[in-house]
C-alpha cells in the first residue's frame, strides 16, 4: 500500500504535472480537497472511489484529524490512495500532517510537488513576483491562522520585497492593518481572484484602500512594488 500526497496545481486542470496524473491513473481511492480542480479527477480510474474532503473557509467539511484517519483507512485496504490538495501539498496543505500521521501507522507515502496559487496565479497573468531592480525577495504568509493556536506566529514584520497572503481575504481588513505598521498605506496591491480560472478576476489597490474593495473569493493578495510594475504589461494585454 503507498499513499501520494498530490498537488493539484493553482486551479487550472492542465497545471497538473504528469507525474501526478499517471499516479491517479493507478488510483484506488483519490480522496480530494475543495481547491482541487474537479476535472482532474478524470484521471483516475471509473472504478476509483472518489472521497470529497474539502475544507473552506466557515465550512470545514472534515476535520484535519477526521481527514488523517480516512486516509489511514483507505490506505490499510487499498494498494494505491491519492490524496489529491490544492496548489501544493507543502504550502499550507497541511501535507507534513498527514505524512506524520501515515508515518505513525507504517504506510509508505510520496508526495508529488504542485504548483502553488502564490507563484502559479500571478505568474499566469504575466506577473511577476520577483524582477530586477524592483523586488529581489518574496515571502509567503497565511491570512488565516489555526484559532486553536495558543500564539499567533504571523506578526506582518516581514522585510521580503513582495508579500504574498493565502486564505486572506475573510481577515483583510485586519491583516492590512497590521502590515501598514511596517509598511507605506499607498503600498501597491493586486488580488487575484480564481487564478488561472475561466473566471480570474483582478483587483488593484493599495494597503489604505484594498480592504474597501469587493473581493470574491478563493483569492490571494500580492503587496510590493511588483504590482505597480505590473500595471505596464497589464494594460498591453488588455
Amino acid at each position: 500500500m503507498v499513499v501520494y500526497l498530490i498537488g493539484a496545481g493553482p486551479g487550472d486542470a492542465d497545471l497538473i504535472t504528469l507525474k501526478a496524473v499517471n499516479a491517479l491513473k493507478k488510483a484506488d481511492v483519490v480522496l480530494y480537497d475543495y481547491l482541487a480542480n474537479e476535472e482532474i479527477l478524470a484521471h483516475a480510474p471509473d472504478t476509483a472511489k472518489r472521497v470529497y474532503v474539502g475544507k473552506k473557509a466557515g465550512e470545514h467539511y472534515k476535520t484535519q484529524d477526521e481527514i488523517n484517519e480516512l486516509i489511514i483507512k483507505h490506505a490499510q485496504n487499498h494498494d494505491n490512495v491519492v490524496r489529491l490538495k490544492g496548489g501544493d501539498p507543502f504550502v499550507f496543505g497541511r501535507g507534513g500532517e498527514e505524512i506524520l500521521a501515515l508515518m505513525e501507522h507504517d504506510i509508505k507515502f510520496e508526495v508529488i510537488p504542485g504548483v502553488t496559487s502564490a507563484i502559479g496565479a500571478p505568474t499566469s497573468l504575466g506577473l511577476p513576483v520577483t524582477h530586477r531592480a524592483v523586488a529581489t525577495s518574496v515571502t509567503i504568509v497565511t491570512g488565516h491562522e489555526d484559532p486553536t493556536k495558543a500564539e499567533s506566529q504571523v506578526h506582518w514584520d516581514y522585510t521580503a520585497d513582495t508579500l504574498i497572503i493565502l486564505m486572506g481575504i475573510g481577515n483583510i481588513k485586519e491583516n492590512t492593518a497590521e502590515i501598514m505598521k511596517y509598511r507605506p498605506v499607498d503600498t501597491p496591491v493586486c488580488a487575484v481572484e480564481s487564478g488561472t480560472l475561466p473566471d480570474e478576476n483582478l483587483v488593484f489597490g493599495t494597503l489604505g484602500d484594498i480592504a474597501d474593495k469587493k473581493i470574491n473569493t478563493p483569492a490571494i493578495l500580492i503587496i510590493g512594488d511588483v504590482v505597480k510594475m505590473y500595471k505596464d504589461i497589464y494594460d498591453y494585454q488588455r
